[in-house]
């Protein structure tokens, strides 16, 4: 059945549910939430709504179900996949002034927070108390815990400390037809019943929108170091990255940079990696509380890495020099993507095939004469494969870009891996889904939603 759209009387309904600067209507109001970080896409909503509370939200989901009006959640805008884009009008239900840190809980190691907590903001909280709340993903300075919920986001610590699913213990949620759930809590252990909290992350706000987030904390380490080291080749950057495994290090963060990143980073801020020009770039961060037991890895890190093939290996050896380095390689994203009109994929194998994965990306683009650059969390094997249009015609861009990408992505999954890491599926990878998942599964998932959103009204037209 066709959505409902927003009539005058529905318009009028929709905004009493908040208060006067909760709604915006005028096109120059909305014209931020038509967009988020997704290429250069834009789809209007009707009527954008930014309620302040639980109970605010569950009341414009139960007129929107009852109305059959569509409702697209949104966090910051800082989303890769379109998720946050309102393709199909109707409300734009942003959460960004629910932003308030409602508990530290230095007994328990748990927080309570609400989805518009800057992600950053909140770890720089926690860390005043020294306690650490480790996932990191790039845009940690702008994008909100909401969001990552969303999207299961990662980062470059998720080698160590893995992603958003492993830190969130419990939720509170509103379902598309405006009851208010709670799922998990200050709970190390669990097992009552389904896991709805691990089924809400990642589910790409399509099940529920979350309105409250209860998450673990572990202690601050005391100690940190940064590596640099420099290879003339980028199989054998990606395949000295194993071993570092294979000799029991963990490292915090291993991160993996083809030179063209590397160069376009340093461009855009006007600033240098500390090493010499280099086919690829690995940054590896360690931590911990024995400065005896952590020089020690250190050492053996770069034993390794030259073993492996690096020109060098280049210790960062104070907090200003570290910050200056994770700096730039958080800009790397943004400076790729100003070279051109740009496709992002977020690439995913087992970590040991990382050089395979990316043989697979170089030969696939030189098939097409496509340009390509490549970066991303090596550690987890999650590579960001963002293809540029450079001078290609549009008839050759639409043509050819498509059919690169599927084979990309069918060499990927017959790696083990996946379609998405940390971005998610959204709008713009839903073409590609049935290459990661069988008939049965995108079967099984669609009971799923329908089970959550009999009428379809949140976030649709994503993932499937």
């Amino acid at each position: 059945m066709p959505f409902t759209r927003l009539t005058p009387d529905l318009l009028a309904r929709f905004r009493a549910l908040v208060d006067e600067k909760g709604s915006f209507v005028a096109r120059e109001d909305m014209e931020k939430y038509a967009s988020d970080e997704t290429e250069d896409l834009v789809f209007w909503p009707e009527l954008v709504l930014r309620p302040t509370t639980a109970e605010e939200v569950a009341a414009i989901l139960r007129l929107a179900h009852e109305s059959n009006v569509p409702v697209t959640p949104r966090g910051a805008g800082t989303g890769l996949s379109g998720g946050a884009l309102p393709v199909e009008g109707g409300i734009c239900l942003c959460l960004e002034r629910m932003n308030r840190i409602l508990e530290i809980d230095t007994d328990n190691l748990m927080a309570v927070v609400e989805p518009g907590v800057i992600t950053e903001a909140f770890q720089n909280e926690v860390e005043k108390l020294g306690l650490f709340y480790p996932p990191d993903p790039a845009s940690r300075g702008s994008c909100m815990l909401g969001g990552n919920v969303a999207h299961n986001s990662g980062g470059p610590r998720a080698v160590k400390y893995g992603v958003t699913k492993d830190w969130v213990y419990g939720l509170q949620a509103v379902l598309p037809t405006g009851e208010i759930i709670e799922t998990g809590g200050k709970l190390i252990k669990n097992v009552t019943g389904y896991n709805l909290t691990q089924l809400l992350v990642g589910s790409e706000g399509t099940l529920a929108v979350v309105t409250r987030i209860t998450v673990k904390l572990t202690p601050l380490p005391k100690y940190t170091r940064l590596l640099l080291a420099p290879f003339d080749s980028p199989e054998a950057a990606a395949r000295a990255i194993s071993s570092f495994f294979q000799h029991k290090i963990i490292p915090t963060a291993l991160e993996y940079l083809e030179r063209a990143a590397v160069e376009a980073a340093e461009r855009r801020l006007g600033r240098t990696y500390p090493v010499p020009p280099c086919a690829a770039l690995t940054l590896i961060a360690l931590d911990g509380n024995d400065p005896a037991t952590l020089d020690r890895d250190v050492e053996r890190v770069g034993e390794l890495c030259i073993e492996g093939g690096a020109a060098d290996v280049f210790l960062a050896d104070t907090p200003e020099k570290q910050r200056d380095i994770w700096q730039i390689r958080r800009s790397t994203g943004e400076a790729v993507k100003s070279i051109s009109i740009y496709k992002e994929e977020d690439t995913v194998v087992p970590r040991a095939r990382l050089p395979e994965l990316v043989r697979l990306i170089w030969a696939v683009t030189k098939k097409y004469g496509i340009t390509a650059i490549s970066y991303g969390h090596a550690g987890d094997g999650n590579l960001h494969c963002n293809i540029l249009k450079m001078d290609m015609s549009d008839e050759r861009w639409e043509r050819d870009l498509p059919v690169a990408i599927a084979e990309i992505f069918r060499g990927v999954v017959a790696l083990g891996g996946t379609i998405s890491g940390e971005h998610g599926v959204g709008w713009v990878q839903r073409p590609y889904i049935g290459i990661a998942k069988s008939e049965v599964e995108l079967a099984l998932l669609r009971r799923i939603k329908a089970a959550f959103d009999p009428r379809g009204i949140l976030n649709p037209s994503k993932i499937f």
